[in-house]
């Protein structure tokens, strides 16, 4: 009697043992697939981030055009009546 109360505590032990593994095993991919979510969304970030500074880098790049033009070269934008519109 004693032995088949251990055998069915052993059995218990078992079954909820290998329950509890199935249930990290599900828990660790659910983990695993939301860190490649959320790489993915980085390296989309990433790339946007480089977008951008690209960006500034333009237009910083035509700031300083215009400033040397203003400033060096003394050149002044036309008035408006006096800009020629050229169709292609």
């Amino acid at each position: 009697m004693i032995t088949n109360r251990l055998l069915s505590a052993a059995g218990i032990a078992l079954l909820i043992s290998a329950l509890a593994v199935i249930y990290s095993k599900y828990y660790s991919r659910l983990i695993f697939l939301e860190i490649q979510k959320q790489e993915r969304a980085l390296d989309q970030y990433e790339v946007e981030w480089g977008q951008m500074q690209l960006e500034q880098m333009m237009l910083v790049e035509q700031n300083r055009v215009e400033l040397v033009a203003r400033e060096k070269l003394k050149l002044v934008m036309p008035l408006r009546k006096k800009i020629i519109y050229i169709k292609p």
